[in-house]
């Protein structure tokens, strides 16, 4: 069995990531921009004006998301490997 099938799907796999973090992870990537040029941050809100808030929360928020997303791919990588390993062995 050819292990190239698996390096395509991680190749695509890393290909959507960064698609999907560039669509979603906007309002994390914001933080750091606001906070390096401007030195103030602002959570906006659909139904009120934006209120001044700490960069260093916003910040912290940005760094969660990113490593809740490591972790979830970490385990999700350690288990498809333990499920390939699994069958091979049979």
């Amino acid at each position: 069995m050819s292990d190239m099938r698996f390096i395509i799907l991680g190749i695509v796999l890393i290909f959507v990531g960064f698609i999907i973090l560039g669509t979603f992870g906007h309002e994390y990537q914001a933080a750091t921009l606001e906070a390096d040029e401007f030195g103030t941050c602002y959570e906006y809100f659909e139904d009120k004006p934006p209120s001044k808030i700490n960069c260093s929360f916003k910040i912290m928020d940005q760094t969660v998301f990113f490593w809740i997303d490591f972790i979830i791919c970490y385990i999700r990588n350690n288990f498809t490997n333990q499920r390939r390993t699994w069958r091979l062995g049979q």
